[in-house]
């Protein structure tokens, strides 16, 4: 019972009289003063939450975008990479063909140098065989016919007609 009979749950008429004027003139000052302010501080912000939101689908898009643009730019480099390699494999290639090719051709001058280098050596050699067995063979068929013969007239007519008869030019 003591509650029921306090002032302060059991409002007197004048206090609910001031109170509900007070806040019909809070009421107004707000609608007047603050509603406005606030409505379009709210609308603002919504138009700002809206354009972000519209950025950030715009920006979505041209990451979409950019990483399409990327993709298709790495393609192409890896294509330009290939490319390159290719060309540079065929430029080795050619390098190393021209160069086996340069060798073998060398090589076959070389060998064929030799091959003249051994032909001319051979010839001289024969050359020299045959001077030493020519000049060997009247040394000693001299020998032998200044052993055998003696000296005397016919024998030396016999000797001039002998090389008269020879013919130097076979040598």
């Amino acid at each position: 019972m003591i509650l029921l009979s306090s002032s302060l749950t059991t409002p007197a008429v004048g206090t609910l009289f001031w109170s509900a004027l007070i806040f019909g003139l809070f009421f107004l000052i707000l609608t007047k003063f603050a509603w406005k302010p606030i409505l379009s501080a709210v609308k603002a912000r919504d138009e700002m939450i809206k354009g972000s939101l519209e950025s950030a689908a715009k920006a979505r898009e041209e990451m979409l975008k950019l990483k399409s643009d990327n993709e298709i730019i790495l393609r192409k480099a890896r294509e330009e990479r290939e490319n390159i390699l290719k060309e540079a494999r065929e430029v080795r290639d050619k390098l190393i063909s021209e160069a086996k090719g340069k060798a073998t051709e060398e090589a076959e001058k070389l060998i064929e140098k030799a091959r003249i280098g051994i032909e001319n050596e051979k010839l001289k050699a024969l050359s020299e065989i045959h001077e030493q067995v020519a000049t060997l063979s009247v040394d000693i068929a001299s020998k032998l016919l200044g052993e055998k013969l003696k000296p005397s007239g016919e024998q030396s007519k016999l000797i001039d007609n002998y090389l008269k008869e020879i013919d130097f030019k076979k040598n």
